[in-house]
């Protein structure tokens, strides 16, 4: 090709630039539409009465490339249950500094407590707020659902809630009192007096 052609050639490819459709994305005012199986934040989920699926196995921790995730676990009790198996849970963290989203630690889950979600902004400000707690990993609550602990479906097994036959909290399903973690029972506002002549609650004194 001669020279004087060299910079026509140059400009046609620029001409063609000018009229195709512009790639810019405008983020953060228009977010980016994920793929349905798209690998970012990750979730706990619950059973439909509530119950965590976590049984606090730590295969996800064993399978976690980066080590990234940390559990402990802790067993179940009938008066404080958080997952219809024997252990639960106990303390849930991933941190993000190190975690690669390879999806590992789902496919190691023999429960399917652990998946990932579509949300994939992770950025922020410390290095600390980047490790996600078990607060923030476990999934709200449906309408149906109690908040943990409280006791499994009567008649039915840990077996039973794997294999999905559990489909919603049982009627009359209240909360147990978290022991473990300190909680005091809430009374009634509208509780009626104590009778006269009963005994002061604990710290109160009678005038």
């Amino acid at each position: 090709m001669p020279d004087f052609q060299n910079p026509v050639a140059g400009f046609g490819v620029t001409f063609k630039a000018m009229f195709k459709k512009r790639l810019t994305e405008q983020y953060p005012e228009e977010k980016k539409h994920t793929a349905p199986r798209f690998h970012g934040r990750h979730q706990l989920n619950r059973h439909p009465d509530g119950l965590e699926k976590c049984i606090g196995c730590e295969l996800c921790a064993w399978a976690c490339p980066a080590d990234a995730i940390y559990v402990e676990g802790a067993d179940n009790t009938d008066e404080e249950r958080y997952s219809p198996g024997e252990r639960y849970g106990r303390v849930y963290q991933i941190n993000y500094l190190r975690c690669i989203l390879c999806g590992l630690c789902v496919e190691a889950c023999p429960t399917r407590a652990l998946t990932m979600t579509n949300q994939y902004e992770l950025a922020d400000t410390s290095r600390e707020s980047l490790i996600y707690t078990k607060e923030e990993l476990l999934a709200g609550l449906e309408e149906g659902m109690v908040d943990t602990p409280h006791a499994i479906y009567p008649g039915m097994t840990e077996k039973d809630y794997y294999r999905g036959l559990v489909s919603e909290a049982a009627p009359g399903t209240v909360r147990q009192t978290a022991a473990s973690k300190g909680e005091q029972p809430q009374e009634p506002a509208n509780s009626a007096a104590a009778p006269s002549g009963s005994a002061a609650p604990s710290g109160e004194v009678d005038s």
